[in-house]
């Protein structure tokens, strides 16, 4: 090779650039390898040998392992899909497994109809983005706060957000029935069950469905920015609700986000909460639960037919997908600001 070709190649003039036979004393790769093997120690020669055992079988174990996950996250899901558009025929023929053997539409169209999808969606929007967007305001006023403020009581009122998280809804629920079946002071008593206000009221007062999570997450994050951008706005003349309006506010936009995809939902799984306070007022988690007898009175105007238990898998299946699609479709388009969203809000530290 002469010193041009050399010096471009390199781009070191009068460099020597040496061929492959050349490295090694004129050894090919694999005859270096072995050279160098033989002149190891036995330990050092069973040390490689295990790494590159483990380098070629880890990659397959972790196929295996993650495959195997994958298949157990997403089995309801497709079994889910298998129903929906099955035939009930299809559930007693044993030879059907996963692929059905008559396609149809005419499941989802009954459940649908069961369902009285469409109103029952628009109820359930209402009630749940509602619910959500009032609950992030009240929550997050809370945990600022919490994080911020110091006041007479505040580890003791911190302490029943705790016991917010901890005790389970049932707990209270028979006092929230009393409460909103006389609602008022005196004679201006009011009847709010079977209304929006039970699910509202609370929401509005940062006692709703998850609150205690909320608001501690909320704190958390108010409490991990510098205290310096809250002076700086008082000294432009900002006052405490003005500074968290134009300073917290903007900075926690992925804890809103967090927050709020928490409480829709919880919102949209909700059945126990709604179903004590709601008797005509019906939401999509309700009509899930009572779709065996709102398919016996809709579909075939009786009440006490007898459907067989692994006919009505395809009803139920066809139910549960058309329920959990809104909730897929709207975690799809926010995963990303959902992930970002937990990790920067401080929800795993103290």
């Amino acid at each position: 090779m002469s010193d041009a070709n050399t010096a471009a190649v390199t781009g070191v003039p009068g460099a020597v650039v040496k061929t492959e036979e050349e490295i090694g004393g004129g050894l090919t790769p694999k005859q270096a390898k072995k050279l160098r093997m033989e002149q190891m120690s036995r330990e050092e020669r069973a040390y490689l040998r295990r790494l590159s055992v483990v380098e070629h079988v880890w990659p397959f174990f972790r196929f295996v392992i993650l495959f195997g996950l994958g298949f157990v996250i997403m089995y309801p899901l497709i079994y889910m899909i298998s129903c929906t558009f099955r035939e009930r025929s299809d559930m007693t023929d044993p030879t059907v497994m996963w692929i059905p053997r008559h396609y149809t539409l005419k499941i989802l169209k009954e459940t649908i109809t069961a369902m009285d999808f469409w109103h029952t969606l628009r109820t359930t929007l209402v009630l749940n983005i509602g619910c959500s967007m009032v609950q992030v305001v009240s929550c997050a006023i809370t945990g600022y706060g919490f994080a911020r403020f110091k006041f007479k009581g505040k580890g003791l009122l911190f302490g029943i957000v705790i016991m917010m998280i901890l005790v389970p809804t049932q707990v209270i629920s028979l006092p929230l029935y009393s409460q909103f079946r006389f609602f008022g002071i005196g004679p201006l008593k009011v009847n709010l069950i079977d209304t929006m206000w039970t699910m509202y009221l609370p929401a509005l007062t940062a006692n709703g469905i998850r609150a205690g999570l909320m608001i501690f997450i909320f704190r958390q994050f108010f409490r991990g920015l510098p205290k310096e951008l809250e002076d700086a706005a008082y000294i432009d003349g900002c006052g405490p609700f003005m500074t968290f309006v134009r300073v917290m506010i903007p900075n926690a936009a992925s804890s809103f986000l967090t927050v709020f995809l928490f409480s829709v939902v919880w919102y949209w799984n909700d059945y126990y909460v709604s179903s004590t306070f709601f008797t005509n007022t019906k939401t999509v988690a309700l009509m899930l639960q009572n779709l065996d007898t709102e398919l016996k009175l809709r579909l075939f105007n009786d009440a006490t037919v007898e459907i067989s238990p692994r006919e009505q898998i395809v009803w139920k299946e066809a139910g549960c997908l058309i329920s959990i699609a809104p909730i897929l479709i709207l975690y799809v388009f926010l995963q990303k600001y959902f992930t970002e969203g937990i990790a920067r809000s401080g929800i795993t530290g103290i």
